[in-house]
């Protein structure tokens, strides 16, 4: 190797790790995006309580703003259903709007329509907070079936581990910090503005909280792809069975 050679290759080695961190950070959006239902999830969740805020400011009617966001609601999940396509975001959004239509009809409040969404917002910080703190962060939890790495991240992997406790608790300070705005809105504020400030807040907090998780995964270690471990295995296992019955076979025949 002459002294020509040695920038080359030390070239070489930073593209490669280079390239190798830029596919990791595609990953890491592409599997986010997916999880969290990208564009049209956003819409999804956005829509039924726009659509209720828009119809009550212009005519008060709670009825009418109720029976409106449920049926949006229930379009949504049914266009996704003609499309074969994943219902999850959509369905938790026909849940959401459902116990708010009954909460507001229950009370006559058109207020309480944002209640069951607001408190379930609380419920979901503390558990991103509280699941961090006893050593199972939330998002791991659900983003690690995504990653194909279920929960191997709690034990062979802490690089991993560590990034995922700095997304939960991103997501759990950041919906902590929307509630505090929320709930003395609820009590002071009148519907029109209550609504409007919930609707401003349901995109910008969310997608805080999506690139921060994705600043934090896209410099972890990569996932330990236990899928591909357990075929690997299983592979392992027949080769040694099929080795074994044709060892057998010949001692057999001898």
């Amino acid at each position: 190797m002459t002294s020509l050679d040695k920038p080359t290759s030390d070239t070489d080695r930073t593209t490669r790790t280079d390239q190798q961190e830029a596919d990791a950070k595609a990953v890491t959006e592409a599997v986010l995006f997916e999880a969290f239902g990208g564009v049209r999830g956003m819409v999804e969740t956005v829509l039924p309580g726009l659509l209720f805020v828009t119809i009550f400011t212009i005519n008060k009617d709670l009825h009418l703003s109720a029976i409106a966001a449920l049926v949006v609601s229930l379009v949504l999940v049914a266009v996704r259903l003609i499309r074969r396509d994943t219902v999850k975001h959509a369905f938790s959004g026909v849940f959401g709007v459902a116990f708010g239509v009954v909460f507001a009809m229950m009370t006559g409040n058109a207020k309480d329509f944002y209640l069951p969404g607001m408190l379930y917002t609380l419920g979901l910080a503390l558990a991103y907070l509280i699941t961090t703190l006893a050593g199972v962060p939330l998002i791991g939890l659900i983003l690690g079936p995504v990653f194909k790495e279920n929960l191997s991240w709690r034990t062979r992997n802490p690089g991993r581990k560590k990034a995922y406790a700095k997304s939960s608790y991103a997501w759990g300070l950041i919906l902590l910090a929307k509630c505090a705005i929320l709930f003395p809105l609820y009590w002071w504020a009148d519907t029109t503005q209550l609504g409007w400030v919930l609707v401003a807040l349901k995109i910008p907090p969310f997608l805080l909280a999506v690139y921060l998780t994705w600043v934090f995964l896209a410099k972890a270690p990569p996932p330990i792809d236990v899928f591909a471990e357990m075929e690997a295995q299983e592979q392992a296992e027949t080769v040694r069975k099929a080795e074994a019955a044709a060892a057998a076979t010949r001692h057999e025949d001898y």
